[in-house]
């Protein structure tokens, strides 16, 4: 079958070499749209349902709100396993189902279990779900300055930057963090309630009832009709004041400002940043739709801030904190400078060995076509480009070019000693004669990676775009083995072939290769042994061996998560966090650090106020100092 299809290709070559362009512009065109990021997302498949119950206790919210909604969500169809998180004023309920169930899909039957059982909640518990996003979703962070105070800045994020940014592509959500939101405040006084004879019920209604609009009917007046508004919203602290809650003992009515002290002063924060060691800042984190694009959205998010930049009052400016799209951007002009490295290596060791370069590009000329239909299945299946799934073609570059160096070496043997025959026929003969145990070759190399397809949960979501990625590089370099080979060699392969022992480098390697394998052969008792040797001293190096579920990224940044007592106040994390954030800023290394403590207004964000997450933006290591290392520098900032 192989022999047939090696023939039918030599003869249709011109109709083989239009398949290979239309395969590599079919493939430029469809990488061009395939997400990019720097690490695979290991996520699994969560839907997050939120509960916002203002004031009450964790032991009330886990009774009366997270243990209704866990056992409800048990009985959602593909659900793997259903886990709560009671909070003060915050109920997290994070249902997990199978791998490769439809995140949209799960997030329909979810809502619809939630529907079902809202009428048993708490009148005062207000659920939501979460954001359609994953555990890698936060792509962007930034921070908003300026010569205001935190409550004016978190307006600002709140009702300008936050609406503008949520409405770029690709973004599911902007949280908020820091500064406060501004609420009016009634603080009751118990003597002059028993004073006045007035209970705190009737100052909650009134209030509550005083501060709305009303609308009548239409009046008409000299032929035109006119709205009736009742305007009854409050417009400062004096209206509150002056809201009548009852009647006196003298008949005299008694208002708000008479049994309370009315402010303006800042709602329950469960959640403080910090900037470079300055004090409290305002900022915001975006958060990446599943599916997304992560570097697409980035560029997005940084275009609509310079768009939004006019219109903000003096004086701010939204400065970024962390920012993805330098890592991905690192990642994969890394891994592409070594496919590349990796191209040319194999193209001068070809030029080096046969010593003729048009039967070079015959080999590097497969390599682009494969890797461009690797990544081609790859997209279509959904998976984006990251370290992992362009890491398999990088491992898979050396046995992609074995079959077309062997088939390119067969053939310069035929044309030297077979000169006198037909071209077209030394390159059937060449090709018929090793095509077919190449072909099965790169087939079993191909099957060898299929025992990675059986891992499950993260260990599978990590390893399987590279095997994925390899595994269609090498069933691609098989089929152009037996199909675009042959044709490139009888249209390259042509002029004057040099015999092999005309090339020096091939005749010294005969010479020390042919003794060593004669010796080899004769010694094999010894040869066999020596390699069980080996093999045993590599036994104590391996049980000496650590390991970790990933290997460390050189980010550009460190992440920094000391935490504290689980009661610690938030007046007593803020003055610590500016403490830590100080000390990291002293180092000459950094370039900035933006310091959370607690968790931003999000569902993907469950942090006590115990919990501090500092992100240190590092300079370009050339601006470090002398000798300085990544590891030496944590060491360093562990021992302050």
């Amino acid at each position: 079958m192989i022999e047939k299809l090696i023939a039918w290709s030599i003869r249709r070559r011109e109709l083989v070499a239009l398949g290979a362009i239309f395969a590599l512009v079919a493939g430029t065109l469809l990488l061009r749209t395939m997400p990019v990021d720097a690490i695979p997302d290991l996520s699994d498949t969560q839907v997050i349902v939120y509960t916002d119950w203002s004031g009450q206790a964790p032991q009330v919210v886990e009774d009366q709100v997270t243990y209704p909604l866990l056992t409800s969500f048990l009985a959602v169809p593909k659900v793997k396993v259903v886990r709560g998180q009671s909070m003060f004023s915050s109920s997290f309920v994070y249902v997990i189902f199978q791998d490769g169930t439809d995140l949209y899909w799960a997030r329909s039957r979810v809502l619809e279990y939630l529907n079902a059982i809202q009428s048993r909640l708490p009148a005062g518990a207000k659920t939501r779900l979460g954001p359609d996003a994953t555990g890698v979703g936060w792509v962007y962070q930034y921070a908003v300055v300026g010569p205001y105070g935190p409550d004016r800045l978190r307006s600002i994020q709140d009702f300008q930057v936050r609406y503008a940014l949520q409405a770029v592509p690709g973004v599911a959500e902007v949280a908020s963090l820091g500064g406060f939101v501004r609420q009016y405040q009634v603080l009751l006084d118990p003597a002059r309630l028993l004073a006045y004879g007035v209970a705190a019920r009737e100052v909650i209604s009134a209030v509550r009832g005083a501060n709305q609009d009303v609308g009548a009917r239409t009046v008409e007046i000299a032929g035109s009709d006119y709205a009736i508004r009742g305007l009854g919203y409050f417009r400062g602290v004096e209206d509150i004041e002056k809201v009548a809650v009852g009647v006196g003992k003298d008949g005299r009515p008694v208002r708000v400002g008479d049994v309370a002290r009315v402010t303006i002063g800042p709602d329950l924060r469960l959640g403080i940043a910090e900037r470079d060691g300055r004090g409290e800042a305002v900022g915001g984190v975006v958060v990446m739709r599943y599916g997304e694009n992560a570097l697409r959205v980035i560029e997005g998010v940084k275009q609509r801030i310079a768009e939004i930049a006019p219109a903000l009052p003096a004086g701010v400016k939204i400065v970024p904190t962390y920012d993805r799209s330098d890592l991905i951007h690192g990642s994969i002009k890394t891994l592409w400078r070594t496919l590349l490295e990796e191209s040319l290596i194999v193209a001068l060791v070809c030029a080096v060995f046969l010593l003729h370069v048009r039967s070079a590009l015959v080999a590097i000329a497969t390599l682009p076509l494969g890797i461009l239909v690797a990544l081609a299945v790859v997209r279509w299946l959904g998976i984006n480009g990251n370290i992992m799934s362009l890491g398999g073609i990088a491992i898979a570059i050396g046995a992609m070019i074995d079959a077309a160096i062997v088939m390119l070496e067969n053939l310069h043997k035929h044309v030297e000693h077979e000169s006198d025959r037909p071209h077209w026929e030394r390159v059937f003969a060449a090709a018929q004669e090793v095509g077919p145990a190449l072909f099965m070759s790169l087939l079993i190399i191909t099957l060898s990676f299929l025992p990675v397809f059986t891992l499950e949960d993260q260990e599978g979501r990590l390893l399987r775009p590279l095997a994925l990625t390899k595994t269609f590089a090498m069933a691609a370099a098989a089929l152009l083995s037996v199909t675009l080979v042959p044709t490139l060699m009888g249209w390259f392969v042509k002029g004057r072939i040099r015999a092999e022992a005309e090339n020096p480098l091939n005749r010294w390697a005969i010479q020390l290769y042919r003794p060593v394998l004669l010796w080899a052969l004769r010694a094999r008792w010894l040869v066999l042994g020596g390699a069980a040797a080996v093999l045993a001293l590599t036994l104590l190096p391996l049980s000496r061996l650590g390991s970790e579920f990933m290997p460390p990224l050189n980010e550009g940044s460190l992440m920094y998560m000391p935490n504290t007592l689980p009661a610690v106040s938030l007046t007593t994390q803020r003055r610590l966090l500016q403490v830590e954030d100080s000390i990291l800023m002293s180092f000459p290394e950094v370039a900035s650090v933006w310091g959370k403590a607690g968790r931003a207004n999000t569902a993907t964000d469950w942090a006590p106020m115990s919990m501090v997450e500092t992100i240190v933006n590092l300079k370009p290591e050339s601006e470090w100092r002398a000798g300085m290392t990544q590891d030496r520098l944590i060491a360093e900032m562990d021992q302050r």
